[in-house]
């Protein structure tokens, strides 16, 4: 299991874990980050991420990346 933020571009993977506290864990829940949702990193600029997740880009910073266990 590692970060989200480890992935290479192109590479689609699954997610195993959403951390960090309640409030952020929903507001990834509400994005489309699930466990068991499949997500793939379309590029990374400075260690922020585009990702697709559930048919739609999703555009997230370097530290709520780490939050996604995949």
């Amino acid at each position: 299991m590692m970060p989200l933020s480890m992935i290479k571009e192109g590479e689609p993977a699954v997610i195993k874990k959403v951390g960090g506290k309640e409030e952020t864990r929903q507001f990834l829940e509400n994005l489309g980050f699930v466990a068991g949702g499949t997500v793939t990193v379309v590029s990374e600029i400075n260690g922020n991420l585009i990702v697709n997740v559930k048919d739609s880009r999703v555009a997230i910073g370097k530290d709520m990346a780490n939050k996604i266990m995949v």
